[in-house]
């Protein structure tokens, strides 16, 4: 298995690291598709922005539980795409989660989840038993299991994270390696290479950031 390059989509999608707000504090871009919708406000015509946001899903975790967005809810996460026989990418991917899942696992509007691109081989208990192994536990990271096609739509169509099945390549497939920070409105706010000690720490820094900010927009 080799990861993708990619980086030039995310190089597109995010000119910035950060910006600041009207506040001068700093704040994490908002990354995807957009488009300008018309609409009526006290009787005057505006111009808003719709952003990009992932769909709804159902799939199941390690511990068998139906999991969806309304599981979320409320929630900052992390996603990211593997699957347990994985030789490369993905066990350093997920020893470098497991500093983010330290940080966080106290924190009660934080989540992350891993979805297995390869259902058919990693059952729940396959998934409960790589949890196991990895030393988590608890409801702070979740590794999800589901429908093959709709865990691929999601990954390449609203994550925009590469995956493919190649019979040709150790272990069969081929996928990136990001790391997907997502905000509590569903939306993207930052891609980090999960192979990389470096942008994990800048997305561990990152989330504070937005956590941070989210607290700013309650306080408001």
């Amino acid at each position: 298995m080799k990861k993708l390059i990619g980086l030039l989509t995310i190089l597109v999608l995010a000119t910035t690291a950060c910006k600041f707000n009207n506040t001068d504090k700093p704040t994490l871009p908002i990354l995807g598709q957009r488009e300008a919708v018309t609409k009526t406000v006290n009787g005057k015509q505006v111009v808003d922005t719709v952003y990009q946001t992932i769909p709804d899903f159902k799939f199941v975790n390690q511990y068998g539980d139906t999991i969806t967005q309304n599981s979320l809810k409320g929630n900052i996460y992390v996603a990211d795409f593997f699957f347990t026989t994985c030789p490369s990418i993905c066990p350093i991917m997920h020893r470098n989660m497991l500093k983010v899942y330290n940080d966080f696992k106290n924190v009660p509007d934080f989540k992350i989840i891993s979805h297995t691109i390869d259902p058919k081989h990693d059952s729940v208990a396959v998934l409960k038993k790589y949890a196991d192994k990895l030393g988590i536990s608890g409801n702070t990271w979740w590794l999800l299991q589901g429908n093959k096609e709709e865990t691929y739509t999601l990954g390449q169509k609203h994550y925009l994270v590469s995956i493919t099945q190649d019979d040709g390549t150790p272990g069969g497939y081929v996928h990136q390696g990001w790391f997907v920070l997502v905000d509590k409105q569903k939306r993207i706010r930052g891609y980090y290479d999960g192979t990389d000690e470096k942008q994990v720490a800048k997305m561990i820094d990152d989330i504070k950031l937005l956590r941070a900010e989210v607290n700013t927009e309650i306080a408001q």
